[in-house]
């Protein structure tokens, strides 16, 4: 890991204070909301994530011209791009079956313990538990592919 400014992780802490604080603010760390906007009775969620994606845009399309280098890392500006692969499209139709079901994605299930909403606890040990799994299986997966390799 490369040397960080002595601000990282309070500014990587604060940035998260943020996003939460919008995501209780606007409500959409409130199940029923997002369940709502996949019933399309309230937009409401679009808007906030049309938002979202108007300040990231502009902000991955400015900051790489304006610096050289990550301010706080020093690291420079790369894409990281993944391939397109079953992997991407199995993970995406969990998460999303998983968002339908429960109104709730990991960020915003966060910011739903921050507004008082205890039952969600539920919906995180559910995404600790897959999470855990998919680890599980991949490196038992690639663990079996070395072994394979070898023979």
């Amino acid at each position: 890991m490369a040397d960080r400014h002595p601000l990282f992780m309070p500014l990587i802490f604060v940035g998260g204070l943020i996003f939460g604080f919008g995501l209780g603010f606007s409500h959409m760390a409130r199940p029923e909301v997002v369940l709502n906007f996949l019933q399309f009775e309230d937009f409401g969620l679009l808007f906030v994530m049309g938002g979202a994606a108007v300040v990231s845009g502009i902000a991955f399309a400015l900051v790489p011209r304006l610096f050289d280098r990550a301010p706080l890392t020093g690291d420079t500006y790369g894409r990281r791009l993944k391939p397109f692969d079953r992997n991407v499209l199995i993970g995406g139709a969990i998460f999303g079956v998983g968002w339908g079901l429960s109104g709730i994605c990991p960020g915003a299930a966060y910011a739903s313990l921050g507004v008082g909403n205890v039952t969600i606890l539920w919906a995180l040990a559910g995404m600790f538990v897959g999470a855990y799994a998919q680890g599980y299986w991949r490196s038992q997966r690639a663990a079996s592919e070395t072994a394979t390799a070898a023979d």
